[in-house]
């Protein structure tokens, strides 16, 4: 999408304040012992009382609210009984339709009990995002961002899932253009006023790559290493990223 009037501005604000908000209140509710069934059970609540619609839900039948994906899944996690525990780390990916816009973010939680090294991958995949953000200037190709991605993620020490990338968002989910996570030379779109881009980082602690698990949705590293996941809906505007989506 690129936001081409006022409605559009003030209307992807909105969403993308929407998606933040529902990531500082389930921050705040996540906690072992909780299944994933009840932590997407609070996330519907919150957003369908503020007029949100789970994007993936009615765009391609996802079943739940929020995609929740435990310590080696990466992203797609289908809530459910799944009870969460010490030391794992969490995914919340929330992407979230209001009045006809779309935003996107995700964050990765390290439950009480995680690791230094299961924290320092959530901080790097952040970082890694920070990196896109810096790297953004006006008229750009959209390999500039996958570029600063991944040499943020190699100087952390570690890997990027190359097989999973950001994308245009707005009024739908999956808009173009594709966002790589690496230097991709076919990624050559490029960086106009008012673009808007899901920027998402995905990180993994060795060399993997991305299976599915069996349930249609959930995809995961072949091997079992960690993975951590970062992202949020930003636009393009005089030249530089506003995060729409931000998060303390």
């Amino acid at each position: 999408m690129t936001v081409a009037s006022r409605a559009d501005r003030e209307g992807m604000e909105r969403v993308g304040r929407l998606v933040a908000e529902a990531h500082a209140f389930l921050a705040e509710q996540v906690a072992p012992g909780m299944t994933t069934g009840e932590l997407d059970d609070r996330a519907a609540a919150f957003l369908t009382a503020r007029g949100g619609r789970s994007a993936p839900q009615f765009t391609y039948g996802f079943p739940g609210f929020t995609l929740l994906s435990v310590n080696d899944e990466i992203v797609h996690g289908i809530p459910g009984p799944r009870r969460l525990a010490a030391g794992d780390l969490l995914k919340i990916d929330v992407t979230v339709e209001l009045d006809g816009y779309v935003a996107d973010a995700a964050r990765t939680i390290p439950l009480p009990g995680a690791s230094p090294a299961a924290r320092r991958l959530a901080r790097a995949a952040r970082q890694a995002f920070d990196a896109a953000m810096a790297a953004v200037a006006p008229n750009a190709p959209v390999r500039r961002l996958g570029r600063a991605v991944e040499r943020s993620a190699r100087k952390a020490g570690y890997w990027v899932l190359r097989e999973l990338t950001g994308h245009g968002v707005g009024r739908t989910i999956h808009e173009d253009p594709t966002v790589p996570n690496f230097d991709d030379p076919d990624a050559n779109d490029r960086l106009h006023e008012g673009l808007v881009l899901a920027v998402e980082p995905m990180l993994s602690t060795e060399p993997a790559h991305v299976v599915e698990s069996g349930d249609g949705w959930t995809l995961r590293t072949h091997n079992g290493a960690l993975a951590a996941h970062y992202e949020n809906t930003i636009v393009i505007r005089g030249g530089k990223p506003v995060v729409l989506t931000a998060t303390a």
